[in-house]
């Protein structure tokens, strides 16, 4: 049975010794963080965004990480990243798909809705993520509706395509999610607000003592 798997996403600030975190952190997950979102928001310059995300995909390569850019089609294409991630309004998978290439990961934002999720699998997402399930500063919209363990159940049943698991979560509160069915626990603040290497590690601790429901 496949574990589920750490999806690291990144703080908003990128540089300083965020690299070297970022190496740390991959190799304290070796085998269990399988993707990296390059997630920095407000910054037009393109050149500048490159520059930024550059070092931290030659990390990712080195470790067998999927880089996933975050929002940003042509980012992702001038990159050759090895995906792209969309919120709702940030284009459609299948444009992506024509822009990428056919061997890229496309991954979809769908809150907490199973027609949003429905739809994304329907336009060629390769997976779909729901949250915030907790509260989160990353991925939190104050009074929206949030996913429950039920939501990843009802996916987990009724398609193949990878579900991932976002907003706030913690080695203290992921166990009912990966019980559920989650193939991806996202997280940034959790892992990057503190000792990266010790969080990475119970997290993976958590991941190895919690059962999957069996396919």
């Amino acid at each position: 049975m496949i574990e589920t798997q750490l999806y690291l996403v990144s703080p908003q600030e990128v540089g300083g010794d965020f690299p070297a975190r970022l190496e740390r952190a991959l190799v304290a997950g070796k085998g269990i963080v399988t993707a990296f979102q390059f997630r920095v928001k407000g910054a037009e310059d393109q050149h500048q965004l490159a520059a930024l995300a550059e070092p931290l995909q030659t990390i990712c390569a080195a470790h067998d990480v999927a880089f996933i850019v975050n929002d940003s089609v042509p980012l992702a294409r001038r990159l050759k990243a090895d995906g792209v991630h969309l919120g709702q309004g940030d284009g459609d998978p299948k444009e992506a798909r024509e822009e990428l290439g056919r061997d890229a990961q496309i991954g979809v934002t769908c809150h907490a809705s199973k027609h949003l999720a429905m739809d994304a699998g329907e336009a060629g997402a390769d997976y779909i993520a729901f949250g915030a399930f907790f509260e989160s500063t990353t991925k939190d919209k104050g009074d929206a509706e949030r996913p429950t363990v039920e939501t990843i159940e009802w996916w987990a049943t009724l398609f193949e395509i990878p579900c991932v698991v976002i907003g706030g979560i913690t080695p203290d509160n992921c166990a009912p999610l990966i019980k559920a069915g989650a193939d991806f626990l996202a997280v940034s603040g959790a892992v990057w607000n503190g000792d990266e290497v010790a969080i990475v590690e119970a997290f993976v601790q958590v991941i190895n003592e919690t059962e999957r429901p069996k396919p």
